[in-house]
């Protein structure tokens, strides 16, 4: 018998390393760059493991009138084509938990691993990444859960959308 999914969040890292703190500032300053636009303030960087900072995207569903551009997807796309082998030495970085759409392209695209700025405002797929062998960190970090914060009180409609539920 299998065991269960796990469907729980990925608990915050107690000890997280200073190459995993400098490289997660790519992503909240796409963030930070996206609420300045009024969009949904979720960045990513897809960063290789010697430090060199592949490609950086923000969620710009809002600014794209896009149904898919969300942080993870516009970086992969700002990337454009690459050989395979290049994205298994990589961390994806995202200052949120990682919806199933984004996190299911990571599995398809064989990231290995993703390191997450907080999963409070919203728990994503992480049990996806894990049950595909990809380490999911939490870096909880209080600056990724203020953006989030101050984005859902101004735009709280727009925020349903962009997680598919509907306005309340």
């Amino acid at each position: 018998m299998l065991a269960p999914k796990s469907p729980c969040k990925t608990a915050p890292t107690e000890n997280p390393s200073d190459f995993d703190l400098v490289n997660v500032r790519h992503a909240v300053f796409q963030a930070e760059q996206g609420l300045r636009e009024q969009g949904v303030p979720i960045g990513a960087a897809l960063v290789r493991k010697d430090g060199v900072v592949i490609g950086v995207g923000r969620n710009r569903r809002v600014q794209k009138n896009s149904a898919i551009l969300h942080g993870e997807t516009d970086c992969l796309n700002n990337i454009g084509r690459l050989p395979a082998s290049v994205y298994k030495d990589c961390t994806m970085y995202t200052t949120l938990s990682p919806c199933s759409m984004c996190s299911g392209t990571m599995v398809l695209f064989g990231i290995k691993r993703c390191v997450i700025g907080e999963n409070e405002t919203f728990l994503g797929g992480e049990s996806i990444l894990r049950d595909h062998g990809i380490e999911v960190v939490n870096l909880n970090l209080d600056s990724c859960k203020k953006l989030m914060s101050e984005f859902i009180e101004r735009y709280p409609e727009v925020w349903n959308e962009d997680i598919g539920e509907e306005d309340k």
